[in-house]
């Protein structure tokens, strides 16, 4: 390989690695729709992403939840060191197991004796048996000092351990209850975490269209700005020929000045509100973001009429679901009350190990026994403590029905304001736009009138006002038609992006 076919190869490494590093810029400088914006703007929402994790640990809590049906096994051990050890004898009983032997003997001695005494005949005989009691004595003490030993329990050190299985038979329908609690907690966290989605997508709808009316008004204030300074040319041209007066140049250039300070308002308006949209979409603030409708502001279809009815929007709200979730939750915490007091029965199994044990003596080694038992839990008397938390969870549950009420008819009337508000804004537009159409042609009548001299400078600063302020009222109408169509959206419960 030659020196020329390096270099060229590495041309075109160091053309591609700048491509590369300029990829970032060139796609943010792509043109951004409002479903994309839609789409970022829930992908990157703190917020939401809080709304998430908590329904993620909602489904956590109701698989923990479902773990009550199943066995329980539990492993327990423990050592103990205690300062003095347990004792199944006195002292005054060790010394007497430990001095049998000789008690015996004396006992046997002083029989013999009195014995002898009474029968002369039998003493060779008394004698001879006295002769073997001190052997009968050692081997009684003996024994003695055995079972005082056998007895010693050596209990200063104790180790103990047990293995237990817990299987709940029937616990009155708490487990069951609170499976039941969980899982309503999980959908009522997706319902809120859906309900979230469409705030945010109505925030970042509304934000998108400001960005666009934004742009209309920036492109409409340099139009008016641009048309100021030509009259303003050309006022200043008629001054020095004679035909118009100071006092009308003066008019027009304090007009023209209105009309910069409008431009910089403007634009430092779409600057930030460009700013609060790449906020929401979870971009860097100076993100260069150009909108799809910002060249161009169409009015929305007025073909697209509200379609929808109440009993739709009562079904799709996420914010109802949440409520009767909500309902639903405190109707399954009575019975969750109720069955704190009813009786309760398990299976139980164990096994037990220890060291001393207690199966051959006190034995230091560790061993142990196992066992199956049934446990029963049956309340008696607590003073109505199930009957008032009963009481209190329907109480609960009928102001939790209540609230469910007032959202209905909330939600109803929220649905028959923004059809009105969506028809309002188109019959707003329809009149807008013959406005502009009347304002057109009333400042084309003025420049005409003015140019032939028939008309006067205030009379075209007016035509020009009322034509701006015309061009502005379409702006703001083609805007609301497109803003109260989200909100009508949100309000039937439908997501604003498409194909949704």
């Amino acid at each position: 390989m030659n020196k020329q076919t390096l270099h060229r190869l590495g041309t075109g490494c160091l053309c591609l690695l700048l491509a590369l590093l300029d990829l970032p810029q060139a796609m943010a400088q792509e043109t951004v729709t409002l479903d994309s914006v839609l789409s970022l703007a829930l992908r990157n929402n703190r917020e939401l992403a809080e709304s998430r994790l908590e329904q993620e640990k909602a489904t956590w809590q109701h698989e923990a939840a479902r773990t009550n049906y199943l066995p329980r096994i539990d492993a327990t051990a423990g050592y103990m060191r205690t300062g003095r050890q347990l004792s199944l004898l006195s002292d005054k009983q060790k010394q007497a197991l430990n001095n049998l032997g000789t008690s015996a003997a004396q006992n046997l001695g002083a029989a013999f004796a009195q014995v002898g005494q009474q029968y002369p005949d039998l003493l060779p005989l008394l004698q001879s048996i006295g002769a073997a009691l001190p052997g009968v004595e050692q081997g009684l003490n003996g024994l003695g000092q055995s079972l005082t030993e056998a007895l010693h329990t050596d209990t200063r050190n104790m180790t103990a351990g047990a293995l237990i299985l817990t299987q709940p038979l029937y616990m009155g329908g708490k487990i069951r209850a609170y499976d039941q609690i969980t899982s309503l907690q999980t959908e009522i966290s997706r319902e809120g975490t859906r309900a979230k989605e469409h705030e945010v997508e109505l925030a970042a709808t509304q934000t998108y269209w400001q960005v666009v009316s934004l742009a209309a008004s920036l492109r409409l204030a340099r139009q008016y700005e641009e048309m100021m300074a030509h009259l303003d040319s050309d006022i200043t041209r008629m001054v020095a020929e004679g035909v118009a007066t100071r006092s009308d140049a003066l008019s027009v250039n304090v007009k023209l000045g209105e009309a910069k300070l409008t431009v910089m308002k403007v634009e430092d308006g779409l600057a930030l509100s460009k700013m609060l949209l790449c906020h929401l979409c979870g971009l860097d603030l100076d993100t260069p973001l150009t909108l799809a409708d910002e060249a161009r502001l169409d009015p929305a279809p007025l073909a697209q009429q509200p379609s929808g009815t109440a009993t739709e929007a009562f079904a799709a709200r996420p914010e109802l679901a949440q409520l009767q979730g909500v309902w639903d939750l405190y109707t399954a915490k009575v019975r969750l009350e109720r069955a704190e007091f009813l009786p309760q029965v398990a299976l139980t199994g164990a096994l037990a190990v220890s060291n001393p044990n207690v199966f051959n003596s006190f034995e230091r080694k560790f061993k142990g026994t196992w066992g199956v038992g049934v446990m029963v839990k049956v309340p008696l008397w607590h003073w109505n403590e199930g009957r008032y938390k009963v009481r209190a969870a329907r109480t609960e549950a009928a102001m939790a029905s209540l609230r469910l009420e007032e959202a209905r008819d909330k939600v109803a009337l929220q649905v028959e304001q923004e059809t009105f508000r969506v028809k309002e804004s188109d019959r707003r537009l329809a009149q807008a736009l013959r406005n502009v159409d009347r304002a057109d042609e009333n400042l084309r009548m003025a420049r005409v009138g003015f140019n032939e001299g028939v008309t006067t400078t205030s009379d075209l600063l007016q035509a020009q006002t009322a034509w701006v302020q015309a061009q502005t009222e379409e702006i703001t109408a083609k805007i609301d038609t497109r803003l109260t169509r989200a909100a009508y959206e949100k309000a039937m419960g439908r997501s604003l992006r498409q194909g949704r």
